[in-house]
């Protein structure tokens, strides 16, 4: 670059040599001596010479002083940046910092601090990993990190530049702030707790539901419209939620605090969409969150945002609902469906249980007794139900066929129903979702985010034990089935005996209706008993099981089986009953493993939501009786999972 300079500046005089050179070979030519011509270059070589030597000196003494203003001027920016600035060395040590930088790390020291020291690890090792930026606190504000480097990773000396962004992230808080959030709230049990209640106090009752709700409308500074006698909905801006959200909906709690006649205490569904761009887009949350909430038996609150979905509450056993009223019409939806189809097919869960084919060969028979031609998909089951399966096999009432046979049965008009699940991946044969126009849903499992979509009939009743409890409830009120066979009768009991463990959980006065209708077609109490029977191994297995289960301080239960064996599923339910039998326990754990996967069975006294925590595992049921399937994993890596969903839970729950 000197160089460059040098020639720039000496050009002019080179130029006047040149000409001089230039005038002694015209005189030359002209006759003067070659001496002349000799001497004028000589003279020509000294002076340009002299003039590089004085210009090269300019230069230099030019660059120097350059050099000097620059760095200079560098090092005065530098330290007077408005920016807060650090410089790190090649080994990560803080180097040199400006007076900015000062006001916001006092204690960061040169060459006696690092960028993990000023960082810390996890933010050093993004940026180490090829991160552009980083954030940190410091001195009470937000800063972003940009990092400037000689080259890639911290290897080499690099400058940090910190942007403040406070200003920016509290602008941005305060638009979030102000958008609308919907809030719908309906009282599970408003007619049940007037019903209950004398004359006098009705009233009463109400007005004090009300009151608790329009207090949550002011602490919200919403707007509160009530549209029915036990639904309300609620606008508020968004910076109320976190308040509501910290205390985990304590209207729950209070809701069930109020004074009642009834057995039973108030409960509220609500559903609460987060405020997006869109208001509408927010009320759609809250509608779906509401019905999402009241899907899983009421009792708790669901947030749903654009990216979020958050549960609370779900403490308190789900209230019966003694009108039969919903049965009888729904059975009367699913006759006059299968009466406008050419046939059914029937679908249960994977890996079925004796619930899940019961009901289907009881939606099975009713099918055949309206005229239709049916089958019943049934693929890998249970262990526990060989027997019943070997027994509806042999007796030749029951059509029987995989899921790939079961697309050659569909048509035009067929039927598809869908029994004891309502989550897509869990059907036995998830393909054939979709390829019918007619689609019935039954199950009694808590509703969970994941749904079928596109039913034309969806019967779900988390308050019912069973779905062989909600099959028998519609075989009841179909007016052409005056009387079911023996076998049909007993497996149905059993799938009500299996899902309340012998009637001792979830379990209500329509369950035992159904349980007596059952009896008197037949259903023997004792066959049901031997079907259910384990072999001396698994017994074993649940010995074992039990007496090395592991004991918390908090009355928790945490075992598992052994080694992999294909009824591990049924052994570790029955395990876990066992274990909530022991006095002082309030929940139970088992974890065992088939071939295939690792299971897991939950039970509750009820203070503890298992189906919350066997969500997680994508599993799923009700707050005292829950399970999971988790493939390709270990007992191990689940138990340590377990250890701290349970922990989590707990807390949630204080």
């Amino acid at each position: 670059m000197g160089g460059k300079i040098l020639i720039k500046i000496a050009a002019p005089y080179i130029l006047v040599g040149l000409a001089l050179l230039a005038a002694l070979a015209v005189l030359r030519v002209l006759g003067f001596s070659w001496y002349v011509f000799a001497a004028g270059v000589l003279a020509y070589a000294v002076f340009a010479l002299i003039i590089f030597g004085l210009q090269k000196k300019m230069i230099v003494d030019l660059l120097t002083a350059s050099h000097d203003e620059i760095e200079e001027t560098l090092r005065y920016s530098v330290s007077n940046h408005p920016l807060p600035l650090c410089l790190v060395n090649s080994e990560g040590v803080v180097a040199m910092v400006n007076s900015s930088f000062r006001q916001i790390f006092p204690d960061i020291k040169i060459f006696g601090s690092t960028t993990e020291d000023l960082l810390g690890d996890d933010r050093t090792q993004a940026l180490r990993g090829g991160s552009k930026d980083v954030t940190i606190l410091a001195a009470g504000r937000h800063f972003r990190v940009l990092a400037s480097y000689v080259n890639p990773g911290l290897s080499k000396s690099a400058m940090l530049y910190f942007l403040d962004e406070t200003e920016c992230n509290e602008t941005k808080q305060l638009y979030e702030d102000e958008k609308l959030c919907y809030l719908y709230l309906i009282v599970d049990n408003y007619e049940d707790i007037l019903q209950a209640s004398p004359d006098e106090s009705r009233s009463m009752r109400a007005a004090a539901i009300e009151s608790l709700v329009r207090q949550l409308a002011e602490e919200l500074g919403g707007s509160l419209l009530r549209y029915r006698d036990s639904s309300y909905q609620i606008i508020f801006k968004r910076r109320h939620y976190a308040k509501l959200a910290e205390g985990k909906f304590p209207i729950l709690d209070q809701a069930r605090n109020l004074e009642t006649d009834a057995d039973f205490p108030t409960s509220f569904s609500i559903g609460v969409g987060l405020g997006d761009d869109s208001p509408a887009l927010a009320e759609e949350y809250a509608s779906y969150a509401l019905d999402l909430a009241r899907g899983r038996g009421g009792d708790q609150a669901v947030v749903k945002g654009a990216d979020t979905l958050e549960y609370f509450g779900g403490t308190v056993q789900v209230i019966e609902n003694r009108n039969k009223g919903k049965s009888r019409v729904m059975s009367h939806a699913i006759r006059q469906l299968i009466a406008e189809s050419s046939n059914v097919i029937v679908m249960g869960h994977k890996y079925a249980d004796i619930d899940s084919f019961a009901a289907s060969c009881a939606l099975y028979r009713m099918a055949k007794t309206h005229g239709k031609e049916a089958c019943v998909v049934l693929g890998d089951y249970n262990h526990s139900l060989a027997d019943v399966h070997k027994l509806a096999v042999d007796s030749g009432a029951y059509k029987f066929v995989t899921g790939e046979e079961a697309e050659k049965f569909i048509f035009e008009d067929t039927l598809l129903i869908v029994v004891d699940t309502h989550v897509p991946d869990m059907v036995n044969t998830p393909a054939l979702l979709g390829k019918t126009e007619k689609l019935i849903v039954i199950d009694h499992h808590r509703k969970r985010e994941s749904v079928i979509e596109g039913a034309t009939l969806t019967y779900m009743e988390p308050n019912a034990s069973s779905s062989a409890e909600l099959v028998t409830e519609l075989l009841q009120f179909d007016d052409e089935i005056r009387k079911i066979d023996k076998l049909e009768a007993e497996m149905l009991l059993g799938g009500i005996f299996i899902d309340t463990n012998s009637f001792s959980v979830k379990t209500g006065s329509r369950t035992f209706e159904a349980a007596a209708w059952l009896r008197m077609n037949g259903a023997e109490t004792t066959n049901v008993r031997a079907w259910l029977q384990s072999d001396m191994e698994d017994f074993r297995q649940r010995a074992a099981i039990t007496a090395n289960a592991e004991f918390t301080k908090s009355g928790i239960a945490i075992s598992r089986s052994e080694g992999k064996h294909a009824s591990a599923q049924i052994i570790a339910a029955q395990s876990a009953d066992e274990l909530l039998d022991i006095k002082g326990i309030r929940a139970s754990f088992v974890v065992g493993a088939t071939k295939k996967e690792v299971v897991i069975s939950a039970r509750s006294l009820g203070d503890l939501n298992v189906q919350r925590i066997m969500e997680r595992f994508g599993g799923g049921g009700h707050l005292t009786m829950a399970a999971a399937q988790i493939p390709d994993t270990t007992i191990d890596d689940v138990i340590k999972k377990l250890k701290k969903y349970i922990k989590e839970a707990e807390g949630e729950s204080k």
